[in-house]
């Protein structure tokens, strides 16, 4: 049963045990100051037993506090922090599953500094950025190939480049947010510079570890990136060297918008934008967007329209998810709730700055998870 699902593939050399994958999920569970805890080792650990293949932990910074999301943001600009993180890999890979680690810098998203920048000074909510010079510039794309040394250091498998949900790369990519009059922006080629250059980098602090790339491929936004652009951006990702993409929609100005809302109730509500980039690329995609079932998982990889599957929330609510859909107890499966998600109950969590427990899980593990790490 579902033998799309549950086959083999390799990403550069690395042998995938299944076409399931954890994405990267922000539930404010690294310590303040963004260090490996107790908590977030604990949710990692059984998120690799889940029996996903590969384990992609969330929003790792490259640039603390200017890029860093939160204060509970986890950390890679610094070799304080690469005991945690080898602890962190080392807990996943022991479970049986390949760890990756994404990196990022949150731009204009960030929320550890009270002086953001971004390729432009576009507002973001009530705050302005500053617009980043050359000279800083520069100076980031070297944090970024630091930190994946950081991440190799530590043992993890890949590292996964954070161009989605808005944050740094895809603000330079998107024509909403990128008004550059230098080589950076401008033309698609031009807005695209600032991540070709990232990748280069990284990929050669890393050597031969795999690279791959969280991508926009549509902000949902009247004017922001568009997969026609995108697409042809994905095509200049994969020869240059991309060893997969994981592709997305939205972004933190979208996400709840009445018509986006709407969308995400729905299994697969991305899978169309992975698709289009999958049609377009000869590297390995990952489709993410509430794939609630086995079968709707395993024909999306038998209709072609994406290589893996990306779980998040899934995941998260039941993480027993892939062992009940491959051994026919897919009647068991917690699911995550649309009107739970459509009301934010996590994300209000997240937003307070506290730990998010999910409100499906059954009472006597959110009574035990609370009792250990509250």
């Amino acid at each position: 049963m579902y033998n799309h699902l549950f086959s083999e593939m390799t990403i550069k050399g690395l042998t995938l045990k299944n076409r399931l994958t954890m994405a990267p999920l922000y539930l404010g569970y690294a310590g303040e100051g963004g260090t490996v805890s107790d908590m977030l080792l604990e949710h990692y650990r059984l998120m690799a037993t889940s029996g996903v293949a590969m384990v992609v932990v969330e929003n790792a910074t490259v640039d603390h506090p200017r890029g860093s999301g939160s204060n509970r943001t986890l950390r890679a600009d610094t070799d304080d922090n690469l005991d945690g993180l080898k602890r962190l890999a080392t807990a996943i890979k022991d479970e049986g599953a390949l760890a990756c680690l994404q990196i990022n810098h949150a731009g204009r998203f960030a929320h550890a500094t009270q002086n953001p920048v971004a390729p432009s000074a576009v507002k973001t909510f009530e705050r302005m950025p500053m617009a980043l010079n050359s000279d800083e510039i520069a100076s980031i794309i070297i944090k970024y190939a630091d930190a994946g040394a950081r991440a190799k250091a530590a043992g993890f498998d890949m590292i996964e480049l954070h161009g989605g949900t808005g944050y740094l790369l895809a603000q330079f990519l998107s024509p909403r947010t990128n008004h550059r009059s230098d080589e950076y922006g401008g033309s698609l080629e031009n807005r695209g510079r600032f991540a070709l250059e990232v990748l280069a980098q990284v990929k050669k602090s890393v050597e031969e570890m795999p690279v791959g790339y969280r991508f926009l491929a549509d902000e949902w936004m009247p004017d922001g990136l568009k997969p026609r652009e995108s697409r042809h951006f994905a095509v200049n990702l994969a020869t240059a060297g991309i060893d997969y993409i994981s592709v997305m929609g939205g972004t933190y100005e979208s996400f709840l918008l009445p018509d986006i809302l709407e969308k995400s109730r729905h299994e697969g509500y991305m899978l169309d934008l992975a698709a289009e980039i999958r049609a377009a690329v000869d590297v390995p995609v990952i489709a993410a967007g509430r794939f609630a079932t086995g079968a709707f998982a395993d024909q999306a990889i038998r209709d072609g329209k994406t290589d893996l599957i990306g779980l998040a929330r899934v995941l998260w609510a039941d993480p027993q998810w892939p062992q009940k859909v491959q051994h026919g107890r897919e009647a068991d499966i917690v699911h995550c709730d649309p009107d739970c998600l459509n009301g934010g109950a996590c994300m209000q969590m997240v937003m307070k700055g506290r730990p998010a427990f999910c409100v499906e899980w059954p009472a006597e593990k959110m009574k035990a998870w609370k009792a250990k790490f509250v």
